[in-house]
């Protein structure tokens, strides 16, 4: 056949293939960007400003749907869905720059949006490591010191089997080690800060003088982070995304740590007490932008934010397949992804499996979770994780043939 249609997943295919044909190489960087087409929606517009923007958008040959009463004037705002190319949408922000009802503003938002979405060049600086993300899938090994942890409580609450495992666990393939005093599964009972440090600080120590890797401290409190980061950690991970107690971002911006931030609400005892969502990816990207806010606020450096749109909290197993599927929408706050969905219930649920029979599950999740952008994984079953994730990583830098 003399037709082909090419899939494209970046800006480097699209070089390739632009190369391929043989052009002028000063022409490349206008064709590039018409190498991507996009779907943006913008919500609650006011229908004035919908038609100006429907206008707009048909004036550079790309188009946008709002309701059918906007055009009478019938109802005073309209979602709006906007189709183009990178190049369209470059064209029709500049047109908004000198638009009245707010135009200018969104304008600005669809430019930054776009950047982040297409963003792969990431860095995550925690202590004194330099991550690099975007090239790089990482896998985040998980250590739980802890009697209750869901999957593996008890079997590793002494300090010698954690720090055994631990070692074991770089040796698999993890490239971050996340030690945890507390579990977070849904009705897990508090642990105390005392108690929590007694756990995990003396596993760090030693742990860091063994092994070159980030360690994290998996943590919702500032003065547990403070200990394990003084110990040795070097990544703050707090499932609460600041909101249990907003002083870790201070910890975090004054020792340079690592801060993961993940999307939750409640806390464990009634996160999983019937969630609800009006609109669910809106709002877990609503709620890590404030919980991003927060932290910058508090002087922690955007290099140094990771965000996590916390798989199995507050969130029912549609919920968390919805979350999997749509993950590539987080791209536009501009932060590395770290997805956690290792053995976790909806696997179970979807699977009708106990814990311990979830590893092909959790592969698919993973892999699926790396198509659409995830760019650290974190797993207990490291070394099946590993393998998998370097597989993946081969077939998406192959390129089109």
């Amino acid at each position: 056949m003399k037709v082909r249609i090419l899939t494209l997943k970046n800006d480097l295919d699209a070089l390739e293939s632009i190369n391929s044909v043989g052009v002028y190489p000063e022409s490349i960087k206008f064709l590039k960007p018409k190498a991507f087409h996009l779907i943006i929606k913008l919500e609650k517009i006011n229908s004035a400003a919908c038609n100006i923007i429907k206008q707009e958008m048909l004036s550079i040959g790309a188009d946008a749907a709002v309701a059918k009463d906007v055009i009478s004037g019938r109802i005073k705002d309209s979602d709006c869905l906007l189709f183009g190319n990178i190049s369209q949408f470059n064209k029709f922000c500049h047109k908004l720059k000198k638009q009245p009802l707010g135009l200018k503003e969104i304008g600005r938002e669809i430019n930054e949006v776009i950047a982040n979405y297409r963003k792969v060049n990431y860095i995550f600086r925690c202590g004194c490591y330099k991550l690099y993300p975007g090239k790089k899938v990482y896998i985040m090994g998980i250590l739980n010191i802890t009697p209750d942890s869901f999957s593996d409580g008890n079997d590793f609450y002494k300090p010698e089997a954690a720090i055994k495992h631990g070692l074991d666990l770089v040796k698999a393939g993890a490239d971050i080690i996340d030690i945890g005093g507390e579990s977070t599964r849904p009705g897990a009972q508090r642990v105390s800060c005392k108690e929590q440090i007694r756990r995990v600080v003396p596993v760090i120590e030693v742990l860091k003088k063994k092994i070159k890797r980030p360690i994290s401290i998996d943590t919702r409190n500032s003065k547990v982070a403070e200990a394990a980061i003084r110990a040795g950690a070097s990544i703050i991970n707090d499932v609460s995304g600041l909101r249990c107690d907003a002083k870790i971002a201070q910890v975090a911006a004054k020792y340079k740590s690592g801060l993961i931030l993940t999307h939750s609400k409640g806390t464990p005892q009634s996160m999983q007490r019937n969630p609800k969502y009006n609109s669910l990816m809106p709002e877990i990207i609503d709620s890590l932008s404030k919980s991003v806010s927060l932290a910058i606020k508090h002087k922690v450096k955007a290099e140094q934010i990771v965000i996590d749109p916390g798989i199995g909290f507050s969130k029912t197993t549609e919920h968390n397949l919805k979350v999997i599927n749509n993950l590539a929408e987080l791209k536009i706050l501009g932060y590395p992804i770290l997805i956690g969905t290792s053995r976790k219930s909806l696997i179970g649920n979807v699977l009708n499996l106990p814990i311990e029979k979830r590893l092909a599950g959790t592969i698919a999740t993973v892999v699926y979770s790396i198509l659409e952008g995830a760019n650290i994984i974190r797993a207990h079953d490291v070394r099946e994780v590993s393998q998998a994730v370097k597989m993946v990583r081969a077939i998406t830098k192959a390129g089109n043939a």
